[in-house]
């Protein structure tokens, strides 16, 4: 699971339901008969209002949540998470929506009722419009900026603790003068200098690497991640506010490398945040 996929209208989901679940401890009907007044909470009126209405749009949530954070979206009888949870939302407005204009006589709708209806409007609502609404798709948890990646092939700098780099005693300090890797208090030994021997051959010039080189980069959307072969059976998905490398460009596609060290073609690279 990766919570960096939430978006911000999954961030309204959450707060809604958090204020829903509250809502169903508050009184949910009042009322006053020949001079004795009583309320209720919804847990208190009959268990399938508290744990059908309330809870239901409080696990619709949950499905939502859990359906983004999943790398793969899981299916119900053909529909996935996310779809399930939302109908669990419509039905818990609706259901507090009549509940709310048809209420009893002698009975007053309590504050528990007004709220419930208004968390679960908010959370049905955030639910539909978070595909449709761009500015609800951003990363809730925005992304840690990468370090700058090393040039495709080169080599980290030796130094202290590099494997191979040359150690010195503690507390040593290096002599003027003295050539690198030499031990401190030993003397340059003299001799010829190398040089070109008549007849050989000049050393091959490296050939210049090409104009790409790999960097990080993430999607703002969820993204499939296609196999090399060219099929088009996805392998993974590309979450938002994870950070992912591209190894390689396609033309207009890259290929891409997973945390887990999957490789794959990203087709749709319009829209990606470079690090």
């Amino acid at each position: 699971m990766n919570i960096r996929s939430l978006t911000r209208g999954d961030g309204v989901v959450i707060g809604a339901a958090v204020l829903l679940f509250i809502a169903s401890f508050l009184h949910y009907y009042s009322y006053s008969i020949a001079g004795y007044s009583d309320s209720k909470s919804a847990w208190g009126v009959d268990l399938g209002t508290g744990l059908g209405i309330y809870m239901g749009a409080v696990i619709g949530a949950a499905l939502i949540v859990l359906n983004r954070c999943l790398p793969q979206q899981r299916k119900v009888a053909g529909l996935d998470l996310g779809m399930v949870g939302t109908g669990f939302a419509i039905l818990s407005a609706w259901t507090l929506f009549w509940s709310l204009v048809d209420v009893p006589d002698s009975v007053d709708a309590g504050v528990g009722l007004i709220l419930g209806f208004i968390a679960a409007l908010v959370l049905a609502g955030a639910a539909i419009a978070t595909p449709l609404v761009p500015a609800l798709q951003a990363a809730l948890i925005p992304a840690p900026k990468p370090a700058a990646p090393q040039p495709y092939g080169a080599q980290p700098p030796g130094g202290y603790g590099y494997p191979g780099a040359p150690q010195q005693p503690y507390g040593a300090q290096p002599q003027p003068g003295q050539p690198f890797g030499q031990q401190p208090g030993a003397q340059p030994q003299p001799g010829p200098q190398p040089g070109p021997q008549p007849g050989a051959q000049p050393p091959a010039q490296p050939q210049p690497a090409g104009d790409f080189s790999p960097f990080w980069f993430a999607v703002p959307v969820p993204r499939p991640l296609f196999a090399e072969d060219g099929s088009q059976a996805p392998i993974a998905e590309l979450a938002p506010g994870t950070w992912y490398l591209a190894v390689e460009q396609r033309g207009a596609h890259l290929v891409a490398q997973t945390q887990d060290g999957r490789r794959g073609v990203l087709q749709d690279t319009s829209g990606i945040q470079r690090g």
